[in-house]
């Protein structure tokens, strides 16, 4: 059977992606920072292994990957999903804001892929997913760490492709758009109308819409696509 670890999976894309794979009969881990109830439920749901740890501290995401094998034997698919958004002018950040923002959405994909690679590299066969978005690719004014954060996120995607395509490990990058999420609270009804209007879809993704393209790029027949940047969008950002 194969086996996913998911980082951020308690809620939004990341319990998404859970249920997907879960779906299709994966063997599924997933880390959550402090969502427990939510996690909980998840869980019983999928029967997915869910694992507490900030993906900001190194130390927590090896003890998370080493709590993930013990339980699944090993990893066939990581999907870094875990990110934190911060809104305002780059003016106002605070040095803890900025990491907060790089620690959560860049360093924590590092933290893990360097946890898993040594085994998928063994095997000579792995996927690994990053979950980028929109403003990784376009920037976005008053999301400066933000977009920062996932703009690193497809170039780590693009340079880990080739570091890893000779032992048979692929390597892509999603690209969500506008996405119906917690992300999204801050907008009222109107600006999400227009953020849909601007979409040439003419209307909001889903996660499930995002977990659908994270289930193609895992499943076998993605087995020749690496090092890619798919965008999930709408069109949104064509």
């Amino acid at each position: 059977m194969q086996t996913a670890l998911i980082t951020g999976g308690s809620r939004g894309i990341g319990a998404a992606i859970v249920r997907g794979l879960a779906g299709k009969g994966w063997r599924v881990a997933f880390c959550y920072r402090s969502s427990d109830a939510a996690a909980q439920q998840l869980a019983l749901e999928t029967g997915a292994l869910p694992i507490r740890c900030d993906v900001c501290h190194s130390g927590q995401v090896r003890e998370m990957v080493e709590a993930a094998m013990r339980q699944l034997g090993h990893i066939d698919l990581l999907v870094n999903n875990a990110g934190v958004a911060w809104q305002g002018l780059l003016t106002d950040m605070t040095d803890t804001d900025w990491h907060t923002v790089l620690d959560t959405s860049l360093s924590a994909a590092f933290y893990a892929c360097r946890e898993v690679i040594p085994g998928m590299v063994s095997r000579k066969s792995g996927r690994i997913i990053n979950i980028s978005s929109i403003w990784g690719r376009v920037g976005a004014s008053c999301e400066a760490a933000y977009s920062a954060a996932k703009a690193g996120l497809i170039g780590l995607t693009k340079a880990l492709a080739k570091e890893l395509g000779p032992s048979g490990i692929t390597v892509n990058c999603l690209c969500p758009g506008v996405i119906r999420t917690d992300m999204l609270s801050c907008y009222t009804e109107e600006d999400l109308a227009a953020l849909a209007e601007e979409t040439p879809l003419c209307r909001l993704g889903t996660p499930e819409d995002v977990a659908n393209a994270v289930c193609w790029l895992a499943a076998d027949g993605a087995g020749f696509v690496t090092g890619q940047v798919l965008g999930v969008d709408g069109g949104f950002g064509e």
